[in-house]
């Protein structure tokens, strides 16, 4: 067994682990395997809630995993949750709804709900959104819409919430405590691993706490000019499996 220079990664899914056609390639799964045998601690960190991460999980053992940016984290002994609360939720809902052809979405403690139908997402369709914050925990809310950027999209968010911009078209609001950072905090506390022995991997703005707090910050070379910039170290492109080329570098270093 190698001693690894660090004893935790964390990966992005989306535009980092995943390939453009949302696979992981088989080479990547061997070096992941490789990694954990080794005796370094795999984490998954992505905005994606759990039941859009099974196959992956199927195909790679993550040790923990922070799910919807960190409004659920699950490691080998708890899940900690992290929802909007019910007034903040409330609020924001009413807001959003009063925007004309607003694409809105929720997920929610038993699943997603939304005003229209949204193909890849498969959500639960409603007229009664503002009816889900006495109902269900609310993890996250999203919204879009087909004629004006998500900048436009901006309303009064209490204090207790934040919003970040997905793709530079989706703004999604969560809980001020469901962040990245704290999700991979809590996965590396309970394998009580310092943030300096850690490395992730991200692209998206999501992704740079954790980047600028980890001990080491890796951007895939196709992330946003921003995450680039926040990183100590650049891997190849998601489609050339820029993070098991990095880990497989590290273990071999």
């Amino acid at each position: 067994m190698k001693r690894l220079p660090c004893l935790a990664a964390i990966v992005d899914f989306d535009r980092t682990l995943l390939r453009t056609d949302k696979t992981i390639s088989g080479y990547t799964v061997r070096v992941l395997q490789l990694w954990q045998e080794n005796g370094g601690r795999l984490f998954a960190a992505t905005a994606r809630p759990e039941r859009a991460i099974g196959e992956y999980c199927r195909q790679v053992a993550f040790d923990a995993v922070c799910t919807l940016n960190g409004a659920r984290t699950i490691t080998k002994d708890s899940v900690i949750e992290n929802p909007i609360p019910e007034g903040s939720a409330l609020s924001v809902l009413e807001q959003f709804s009063a925007i004309p052809g607003i694409v809105l979405s929720v997920e929610a403690e038993n699943g997603i709900y939304a005003n229209m139908d949204i193909p890849p997402w498969a959500p639960k369709v409603t007229d009664r959104l503002l009816d889900l914050p006495l109902a269900e925990k609310i993890y996250k809310i999203l919204a879009s819409h087909p004629e004006l950027p998500a900048d436009q999209l901006a309303v009064r968010l209490p204090d207790d919430t934040y919003f970040s911009v997905a793709e530079g078209k989706l703004l999604q609001v969560m809980s001020r405590s469901a962040t990245k950072w704290n999700g991979v905090r809590n996965m590396l506390d309970a394998f009580g691993i310092d943030p300096t022995r850690a490395v992730f991997f991200g692209d998206d703005n999501d992704d740079i706490e954790p980047i600028r707090q980890c001990g080491c910050g890796v951007a895939v070379r196709n992330a946003l000019e921003d995450v680039r910039a926040a990183a100590d170290e650049i891997a190849e492109s998601n489609d050339e499996d820029g993070v098991a080329r990095f880990l497989e570098r590290l273990m071999n270093s």
